[in-house]
């Protein structure tokens, strides 16, 4: 057998590809799934969505191929997203809470007031923000009827969305995840590898509740028979930007990768050393084989394709994100709008959940070409921002220390990614294979299967199809960016 199936859930939709011997990718499904947002700042799914989409675009792809022949299944899913359910039922006792959503701003701030987030930092390499599991998973305890209770009965499981789907893919047999998804929880000791007690103690979370933690390659059970005529061997996991990291072959220390879907997740391999940040970044599990973590420095960003959805649906500038481009090219010159897209706070190195989107430098003659313009040019910036803080970190100074590997949706943007090097002032080098995510996820699978080369051998195939380098002054390249971070602190301020 010598197809694996990669299944990628995220934000917005789920897809499932296809990929052959060659790792190529030969069939894909994809499916979209309604987003809900009960109150201001709050964001979640139908955990029935996650699974239903799943199970019909991985059927759907299967088909397309025309083969039977997949010798494994690889998974790779929005990190951060939480789900509880019933450990005999399988039923979900609340929708999912997804990463984006800020519900537990006050939680955090408490813990802050209390000097937790040292804890937290010591432990995990994250900050105490809304953004992870860890408060998620403790608001629905406390809020959900009777929630508690059946926890503490050892009634109910905790899992992210690749646990969810691993859940429902082997019946109910498995309740497992992977390093990678387990340390972006806040509750996993990235350092020890194993749940922190501390964390959980204090947030009032039973430790039975938390899936089994393994490598990204690792034995995770194998599908149900009647799902795709027969049981397929799951083994391969690993959250969206570190199968991205993966799927880009960053495998070297200092290598440094960028993902641009919903958010935008910039990650820097720092070997077998976690490096704590002195910038608000977070020290994270990039990957882990054989045991072995390997960690990275990462910068999250709430909104990055975000903002294109929001020209389309929001604004109803643009019938689709194809027509972005053309238009932020018809911008006039002359005027300077900067739109700071803190529709959901603004994420690394800010941290600040409560603040909210605003749009600077505004005239009568400003339209849907300066909105356009703005929105491509934020997702720059942004990166410019975490870029600058990894620089500090890693003790580097100055724009162009590395060259930055690119993926994800809005990569296929020239406009975008032109932006991106003239204003972090590097070069940007985007893959002929944009899909980077799954098939980070189907190379975790694939090798493990017998079915992939090993890391030497994957990283040199990667292939290059375009670079983008600066062509800008640095003259002007330090002003626009002044004008970023004026609007910054401005709508930080309100």
């Amino acid at each position: 057998m010598t197809h694996i199936l990669a299944i990628d859930q995220g934000t917005t939709s789920t897809r499932a590809i296809v990929f052959d011997a060659s790792m190529t990718a030969v069939a894909s499904a994809q499916e979209e799934f309604p987003q809900h947002f009960p109150a201001s700042g709050w964001v979640e799914h139908d955990a029935t969505d996650l699974w239903a989409t799943t199970a019909a675009t991985c059927r759907a792809a299967i088909e397309k191929a025309g083969t039977t022949d997949v010798a494994a299944i690889g998974i790779t899913n929005q990190r951060e997203t939480t789900l509880v359910w019933d450990r005999k039922t399988g039923k979900p006792v609340h929708n999912a809470i997804v990463w984006q959503d800020r519900r537990t701003s006050g939680m955090c701030r408490t813990l802050k007031a209390e000097g937790f987030e040292e804890v937290v930092t010591d432990r995990t390499g994250l900050l105490l923000d809304p953004y992870f599991s860890g408060t998620k998973l403790a608001w629905l305890l406390d809020n959900v009827d009777g929630v508690r209770a059946r926890a503490e009965a050892g009634e109910l499981v905790f899992g992210t969305v690749d646990t969810w789907l691993l859940w429902n893919l082997t019946g109910g047999k498995v309740h497992l995840t992977d390093a990678t998804n387990a340390a972006r929880t806040m509750l996993y000791d990235i350092r020890k590898g194993r749940w922190s007690r501390t964390i959980c103690d204090r947030l009032g979370i039973p430790m039975d509740m938390l899936p089994e933690v393994r490598d990204c390659a690792s034995d995770f059970g194998e599908t149900r028979p009647d799902l795709f005529g027969r049981p397929i061997p799951i083994l391969g996991i690993a959250g969206d930007q570190q199968a991205a990291t993966v799927g880009q072959a960053c495998f070297t220390p200092g290598m440094l990768k960028s993902t641009y879907g919903t958010g935008c997740f910039a990650l820097l391999n720092t070997g077998d050393t976690p490096v704590r940040s002195r910038n608000r970044l977070l020290t994270t599990i990039a990957y882990q084989l054989d045991g072995k973590p390997t960690y990275a420095l990462e910068g999250s960003i709430f909104v990055a394709g975000a903002v294109v959805q929001w020209l389309r649906d929001g604004l109803k500038i643009i019938r689709g994100a194809a027509e972005t481009q053309a238009l932020a090219e018809q911008a006039d010159p002359a005027q300077d709008l900067v739109l700071v897209p803190a529709f959901t706070g603004l994420g690394a190195p800010y941290w600040n959940a409560d603040c909210r989107g605003a749009v600077f430098g505004l005239t009568r003659n400003s339209g849907p070409a300066e909105f356009a313009r703005a929105a491509l040019e934020s997702v720059g910036y942004q990166t410019r921002d975490l870029l600058t803080a990894m620089q500090a970190d890693m003790g580097t100074d100055g724009a162009g220390a590395a060259t930055l590997r690119v993926d994800g949706g809005m990569s296929a943007s020239d406009f975008a990614m032109q932006f991106l090097s003239d204003i972090i002032g590097a070069r940007v080098d985007r893959p002929k294979v944009l899909e980077t995510t799954a098939l980070g996820a189907a190379w975790l699978a694939g090798q493990k299967a017998g079915v992939y080369p090993d890391r030497e051998a994957f990283a040199k195939g990667w292939a290059l199809e375009r670079s983008f380098t600066p062509a800008i002054t640095e003259e002007t390249r330090t002003a626009r960016y002044a004008a970023w971070r004026r609007a910054v602190e401005a709508t930080i301020s309100v």
